[in-house]
């Protein structure tokens, strides 16, 4: 090499090619002049410097978000006189949250109810837009409860804890410039960002499934508790028009009874009645929640609820076939609020391991069979005349309801057990009348089709006769006499020859 440098005219010192490490081996530029083992050392140094850095940054952070906390905290404590009127109307509000449910849906305050319920959604929908400082403030601490936890989680995966950490910051940084990009875009980040985390883990990291799987539900918690407020019902959809939209059609079939959804509940069991209001509490306690996860268990506790009421009507097991209805009913029943944007928040930014798989997928993909029998919901579904159907719908008349509470407490099983059955009678009597009114109806209209083919078939007739021709006459034999033309020969007569 010295050679060839110096018939060039080039002069170059040997000791500038060799490491730089001193270890008598010759460096590459490429590896800014370390050999190669010793290029792999320096990286590997390196790459444990950042690690180093990276957890005492985490740490930092931890540190800053517990002070803010704390900071927080004592400025509420120092602006409690500022703040009493919301304090004790936050007060207020838990004392009445046991209570709010069942006043809800008694039959007296049921009209209250729901104008209460429709002015708090676009009351809602009002802060949503022009967020208050104390939604602020609320937001604020249950981020950083969530970052805590998230950071306290993270340091029992130890060097896998530090990349889940920086992948999270990384993707909620590249969030955070995106926000120009539409929802279904921003839901294929979020999916293909909890895809490439979990396959990380068991790839680079072999972690367990069970703690992949823990480990993508607190990544979950706390990707989307900051993103919550920039994913949830945004203005570029039309998630407002569809929750509005599904009020509207519940709050008109408020006349639906169990009865005519062939729900296996009955309400007067006192055991039963209570697990219909958790049901109902649940299912409305779901728009309260911000990870999807969450909203999920709403979800599955008012499905449990529910099957034990049905178990414990029916004395047996409950079936899917008794499932679906009654969850048909706990909707009517309790209207939850913005339905259609949690169920387009769970499907959009929930794990989908989660969502296909286990009780939470199972139990998501019929509320949201529910919500589309609802929206279909007509006179045949629930075994009505077009015309009562319409009736109850424009609330000029309502159906027929078994009055329990009219009867007084000392009036014996059977009695009541009497009415009822007289009751029913009364509706099937009702039902075969109608049912003859129809078969009337039906044989009219076939005694008018059969005269109306056959006026058809008259005028037809009358129209175009039928012409009958005479017989034509019979041809003569091929032997006969021809009188018309005698120029033929005559018949050949068989002649006998002697022998």
């Amino acid at each position: 090499m010295n050679l060839k440098s110096e018939r060039r005219g080039i002069h170059v010192d040997q000791s500038e090619l060799l490491c730089k490490k001193g270890c008598g081996y010759y460096g590459n530029p490429a590896w800014q002049g370390f050999c190669s083992k010793c290029w792999r050392e320096e990286y590997h140094k390196a790459r444990q410097k950042q690690i180093q850095e990276d957890w005492e940054l985490a740490e930092r952070l931890q540190r800053e978000e517990e002070e803010a906390y704390a900071s927080i905290q004592s400025t509420q404590g120092a602006q409690s006189l500022t703040f009493s009127k919301f304090e004790e109307k936050k007060t207020n509000e838990k004392t009445r949250k046991v209570t709010t449910v069942k006043k809800f849906f008694t039959a007296s305050s049921r009209a209250g109810a729901k104008k209460a319920l429709a002015g708090k959604l676009k009351a809602e929908i009002q802060e949503a837009k022009a967020p208050s400082p104390s939604i602020h403030r609320q937001a604020s601490i249950e981020t950083d409860r969530v970052s805590k936890e998230f950071i306290e989680f993270i340091r029992t995966y130890q060097k896998p804890g530090q990349d889940i950490y920086k992948q999270c910051k990384l993707f909620l940084d590249t969030m955070s410039h995106k926000r120009d990009l539409s929802i279904e875009e921003q839901s294929e980040c979020a999916q293909d960002f909890y895809q490439n985390v979990a396959d990380r883990l068991q790839t680079r990291w072999k972690v367990p499934p069970e703690k992949v799987e823990k480990a993508m539900d607190e990544v979950e918690k706390y990707i989307m508790t900051r993103q919550y407020k920039y994913v949830f019902c945004p203005e570029t959809t039309d998630d407002e028009k569809k929750d509005l939209a599904v009020q509207k059609r519940i709050r008109a079939l408020h006349w639906v009874t169990p009865q005519m959804l062939c729900v296996p509940v009955s309400e007067e069991i006192p055991e039963v009645s209570d697990m219909v209001v958790k049901a109902i509490t649940d299912i409305i306690e779901m728009d309260s929640k911000r990870v999807p996860r969450d909203k999920l268990a709403c979800i599955t506790k008012c499905s449990k609820h529910i099957f034990n009421a049905i178990k414990i009507t029916k004395n047996e097991p409950a079936s899917a076939d008794d499932f679906l209805p009654t969850l048909i009913y706990i909707v009517l029943k309790g209207n939850p609020p913005r339905l259609q944007s949690n169920i387009q928040y769970i499907t959009r930014f929930c794990n989908p391991s989660r969502l296909m798989t286990g009780e939470d997928g199972y139990y998501f993909t019929n509320l949201c069979c529910a919500v589309a029998f609802i929206e279909k919901l007509d006179a045949q579904s629930l075994n009505l005349s077009q015309e009562d159907f319409d009736r109850f719908m424009t609330g000029q008349t309502s159906p027929k309801k078994q009055e329990s509470d009219s009867f007084s407490p000392d009036v014996c099983l059977g009695v009541k057990q009497m009415c009822k059955s007289l009751d029913l009678l009364s509706q099937l009597n009702e039902r075969q009348e109608r049912i003859v009114s129809e078969a009337k109806k039906l044989e009219k209209d076939l005694i008018d089709w059969t005269d109306g083919i056959t006026k058809e078939v008259e005028d037809i007739v009358e129209k175009y006769p039928l012409e009958i021709k005479p017989k034509s006459q019979a041809l003569a034999a091929i032997d006969s006499e021809n009188v018309e033309n005698d120029k033929l020969p005559p018949p050949l007569q068989p002649q006998v020859y002697a022998g």
